[in-house]
């Protein structure tokens, strides 16, 4: 897949593109729905002999429109967001960014530069994107604007029990611990990368030696609280438990600091500076504060015990 760069203005000519199919979207999850569209201009390159392309922006608009500086995390930062879309056999990958002036654009501008100006064939996405300053331009114009150039398909949306898949809706299921929901919305386990780092290494101490993952980039965090977790760590994926939170049992709450440790089950080794991805599966419990080193330890065999029964009984359904 190529990825190419665009500021506006990006000064690409239409000759220099083969014709093409583009998803256009925000496309943060990469989820059920946002694949749907994807698939659906890929499929019509397929069907046509073109090139299949997805259009993405970065930053999030909102931190540019909003009037008030915004740190967004993502579902999918710009890099898995990438991977995701590779995965998906997509040809160009547009990375827009999003700026003052790239928003500033009419809807007609952006259609003509970044539609047509790119020699696209086909447009496919959501049944409600805009586009254009204020949003103005819907799927119900884009047939006015795309002055005969290009045909579209308006993709209705997706529902999972009666509700939209959106990341505005994985995103509340994960702030609530409900990661085995999202999963479902996403078509795979809610992923995080990061790198070990160095912590207090109370957990060797206690017979319960944890990673600690400081992760890559932006991303949504779930819920606090210990989860059966699955971590990708030198080629080998490891079961484990995951607890992200504050350590109250350990920690002053005058001085509270994130954490997400991970126990791996039948693991030992020197693992600083790796590279992991941590793949969640399911709330076990909230976070607790125990009183002394053996309630805790108590606990944390009862949260592992339960993460293996959880990855038994997945592995006897067929879905680990």
């Amino acid at each position: 897949m190529d990825v190419i760069m665009l500021r506006h203005p990006h000064g690409r000519e239409k000759k220099e593109f083969k014709p093409m199919a583009l998803a256009l979207g925000f496309f943060d999850g990469v989820h059920k729905g946002h694949q749907k569209v994807i698939a659906e201009a890929k499929k019509r390159a397929d069907q046509q002999g073109w090139k299949s392309a997805v259009m993405t922006f970065d930053p999030h608009p909102s931190v540019v429109l909003g009037r008030k500086h915004r740190h967004i995390r993502h579902i999918t930062p710009l890099e898995e967001k990438k991977r995701l879309i590779e995965e998906l056999g997509i040809d160009y990958l547009f990375i827009v960014r999003f700026t003052s002036d790239f928003a500033a654009l009419e809807p007609q501008q952006f259609v003509d530069e970044y539609i047509i100006g790119l020699n696209v064939k086909h447009v496919a996405a959501g049944f409600d994107y805009t586009y254009g300053r204020l949003g103005k331009g819907t799927m119900e114009t884009l047939m006015f604007h795309s002055r005969g150039e290009f045909t579209f398909t308006a993709v209705e949306k997706l529902e999972f029990e009666k509700e939209k898949v959106s990341s505005t809706k994985i995103r509340e299921l994960l702030s609530a611990g409900l990661v085995r929901d999202a999963s479902d919305l996403l078509g795979r386990p809610y992923r995080l990368h990061g790198t070990v780092i160095h912590g207090d290494k109370r957990g060797r101490k206690i017979g319960f030696p944890t990673a600690n993952i400081e992760p890559d980039d932006d991303f949504f965090l779930p819920m606090t609280g210990v989860y059966a977790v699955k971590i990708h760590v030198q080629n080998q994926w490891h079961e484990g438990v995951c607890n992200v939170g504050y350590r109250p049992t350990f920690k002053s709450p005058d001085k509270p600091v994130l954490s997400i440790e991970v126990h791996i089950f039948h693991y030992s080794g020197d693992i600083y500076g790796e590279e992991v991805e941590v793949d969640w599966f399911i709330r076990l419990r909230g976070e607790q504060k125990f009183n002394g080193i053996e309630e805790l330890t108590v606990q944390i065999e009862r949260d592992k015990q339960k993460a293996v029964h959880f990855f038994d009984s997945i592995r006897l359904d067929g879905k680990a």
